[in-house]
């Protein structure tokens, strides 16, 4: 239990928890991580047959941590300890880890929330805005992924190398699962209302946009590559239908500062592209996921050699075409020129161009973030 300043729930908690074990005829510990408390929490704590430790740094995520390090079981329940969940009715967690599921997470959405418990923007907004974006990012079946009462197998946990301190441990917690393939379930559970005079320590937009900012920063295909691929493709479609004439539809009509527009689009989306192998390369490479063969394969076979002469190949295309542009300044005595006709060979010159110094200088950086990886191969 993760405990800040709870001295009015605390006690009940452990009471129950203590209540539960006894029932259960289980043989189990009950492990307080004291926060920082500034109250009664820790005197409270102390009249209890339990065992305490304070956690090092402060933190919601960094009392989870120290607590799975410091736990002797096999199997670990975590619970906030202000007494918004029923410490006696955990029966279903046990039953899925016996299962042989290695997370089990409690689902308030398909229990009952008590009135009071869960702030409307939280409960119709966040909560399923996240989960929603959760199971997309990470093909996760989970529907409730900020609950904060939840089981799992300790070796399991330790091999997920959780280091997130704040409130976004729990997304971190269930997208490392994801990603290490571990099998993940969901038990409803009740929510009750805080005690009277109870302030959550949940923020919501600070603690919302850090459960989104980690979603995006571990999935980085949804934050670059698949923004990237749009935007190529779609800027690039523009580009070439523009390349030969302009375009009108009714009365609009799209010429060369369109094409120069869409060009600008195409490198962004490059760019993107590339932001997303450096990442997808980064974290492999340092262990914050574990690596993915599919890619791994791509990343082996596009070596530094490859990716040299496919950036020099494109870059010598738009210097053939800057040459064919320049050859039209030629032709008229480098005098004025129609720029409707040589900007449809210009901007696709300066865009292959700029693609292609890109992929030399990036096939290079590739190869510097990808010695760590072959040094530990080795």
């Amino acid at each position: 239990m993760p405990c800040l300043n709870e001295e009015q729930t605390i006690g009940i908690c452990i009471q129950k928890a203590l209540s539960f074990l006894k029932k259960s005829n289980l043989n189990g510990e009950i492990l307080v991580v004291d926060n920082g408390s500034s109250d009664n929490s820790v005197v409270i704590i102390k009249s209890f047959d339990v065992r305490m430790i304070a956690a090092e740094q402060k933190g919601y995520g960094h009392a989870l941590i120290a607590g799975i390090k410091n736990a002797k079981g096999n199997w670990i329940i975590m619970g906030d300890s202000d007494d918004t969940y029923n410490f006696e009715n955990l029966e279903g967690f046990l039953s899925k880890l016996s299962e042989g599921y290695d997370i089990v997470l409690g689902n308030r959405f398909s229990g009952k929330i008590e009135t009071g418990a869960m702030p409307f923007l939280h409960r119709y907004f966040g909560n399923p805005v996240l989960s929603f974006l959760g199971r997309l990012f990470f093909k996760v079946p989970v529907r409730d992924f900020h609950c904060g009462l939840r089981a799992a197998k300790k070796s399991q946990l330790q091999n997920l190398n959780l280091i997130c301190g704040g409130m976004e441990f729990a997304t971190e917690m269930i997208a490392k699962a994801a990603l290490h393939k571990l099998s993940i379930a969901e038990v409803p559970i009740n929510l009750y209302a805080h005690k009277k005079d109870r302030s959550s320590h949940l923020r919501t937009w600070r603690d919302g946009w850090r459960h989104l900012r980690f979603m995006l920063l571990y999935s980085p295909a949804w934050l670059f590559l698949y923004p990237g691929i749009f935007l190529l493709f779609f800027f690039g479609i523009i580009t070439a239908m523009l390349f030969i004439s302009p375009l009108q539809i009714g009365k609009i009509v799209f010429d060369v500062h369109t094409m120069l527009y869409a060009g600008l689009g195409v490198i962004i989306g490059f760019q993107f592209i590339l932001f997303y192998i450096f990442t997808k390369i980064y974290v492999t490479t340092h262990g914050l996921i574990p690596p993915v063969k599919r890619f791994e394969n791509k990343y082996n076979y596009f070596n530094l050699e490859r990716g040299l002469l496919l950036g020099f190949l494109i870059f010598i295309g738009g210097v053939f075409i800057a040459f064919l542009s320049f050859r039209d300044w030629q032709q008229v005595n480098f005098g004025h020129l129609n720029t409707s006709v040589t900007l449809r060979k210009v901007i696709p010159s300066i865009v292959l161009i700029i693609i292609g110094l890109q992929i030399i200088f990036s096939s290079f950086f590739m190869s510097v973030l990808g010695i760590k990886r072959k040094n530990d191969v080795n």
